[in-house]
């Protein structure tokens, strides 16, 4: 289900949001329901967005699996990027009953809903982003951090240790983002202090980060590397920027910029075998929609976990306001592009 806009902290509006959320169930794109399963325990479950390769991808693994493993969920609802429209929607499900909530926060600052939902004893699973304050039940993202260091050591090697590169931050109010950004600003200047790094500050948006690149190629037309936090996000707009300037050779050939993502979608991994780019940390899209849905229905049976290894080949560590399972993202390029372990090359 898609929850149009409705975004007042006050009780009249409350109201009017949960009638718009009982009253479309059947209009939005975004609609799964549990498959006849009322016995068990409900469990509402919000995407982030609806504008990226990623994130559909994620919303397609989440129905399918709702479907398949007989999830009782509430219809999904869709917050848009807006941390308005979460916190409301939060507030719709805990008025429908939801036993476990699963969200995708992009701005991770929501520290007063997650503890009016812990004083409800509503648990949290949280996939992608970890909340900076506030109690949850389980985290379930890669490691943020090796995503930055693995994109520096490859751009790093590729480029000979020298050169200019271009960094498209994502928000940094977001965990993800921070984490990217300063574990791929510390490897450079460990490993590569000769490469100089333009940090283009994005808020995960394609157009800003096409439009802030356009005017970095004017100033430095030498430009041979870019850093993209978010393939699903950026590789169309700069691809197709590049393409205007004559600037998108393929990998090997003279003036070829060499370009490391992260996420792994088909696209990436197309643009990878077709030499438009070098290489993406694939984000696991598949397991985090596996996982979101484990550990929420885990929650409403009360079990409980503790850090180590798990039986999925990730590891669970502590946090200070809960558990965080790290799933495994492996770097990927053109020698491995076609392995079909990969989610990207497994969605519909």
């Amino acid at each position: 289900m898609h929850i149009t806009p409705r975004r007042s902290p006050h009780a009249a509006a409350a109201l009017l949001a949960l009638a718009a959320f009982a009253t479309a169930c059947d209009r939005g794109s975004n609609t799964a329901t549990g498959s006849g399963t009322d016995e068990k325990p409900g469990i509402g479950i919000d995407l982030p967005r609806s504008d990226t390769d990623f994130w559909d991808s994620y919303a397609q693994y989440l129905r399918n699996d709702i479907g398949s493993n007989g999830v009782n969920a509430l219809s999904l609802s869709n917050s848009q990027y807006d941390a308005g429209n979460l916190a409301a929607d939060v507030r719709v499900f805990e008025n429908l009953g939801a036993k476990a909530i699963v969200m995708a926060p992009q701005n991770t600052a929501l520290a007063s809903t997650l503890k009016r939902l812990a004083a409800k004893k509503i648990p949290v699973v949280s996939v992608d982003t970890r909340p900076d304050d506030g109690h949850v039940y389980m985290v379930v993202r890669a490691d943020n951090r090796a995503y930055g260091t693995k994109a520096c050591e490859f751009l790093g090697k590729q480029l000979g240790g020298k050169g200019k590169v271009a960094e498209f931050q994502g928000a940094l109010d977001s965990i993800n983002g921070r984490d990217r950004s300063e574990a791929f600003a510390e490897c450079m200047k460990a490993k590569f202090p000769k490469v100089q790094i333009f940090e283009l500050a994005t808020e995960w948006k394609g157009d800003v980060a096409s439009a802030k690149l356009q005017k970095l190629l004017a100033d430095n037309p030498d430009l041979n590397g870019i850093y993209m936090q978010a393939g699903g996000v950026f590789l169309e707009p700069t691809l197709r920027l590049l393409q205007e300037k004559g600037l998108l050779k393929p990998v090997g050939k003279d003036g070829h910029i060499t370009i490391v993502s992260n996420d792994g979608t088909p696209r990436e991994l197309a643009a990878i075998r077709k030499g438009d780019i070098d290489a993406t940390v694939s984000q696991p899209a598949d397991l985090y929609a596996k996982y979101a849905l484990y550990y929420a229905e885990a929650a409403t049976a009360g079990k409980t976990f503790k850090p180590g290894a798990t039986d999925h080949h990730s590891t669970i560590i502590k946090l200070p306001n809960g558990l965080e399972d790290q799933l495994p993202a492996p770097l990927v390029t053109k020698a491995t592009a076609d392995d079909t372990s990969l989610w990207g090359n497994n969605v519909g």
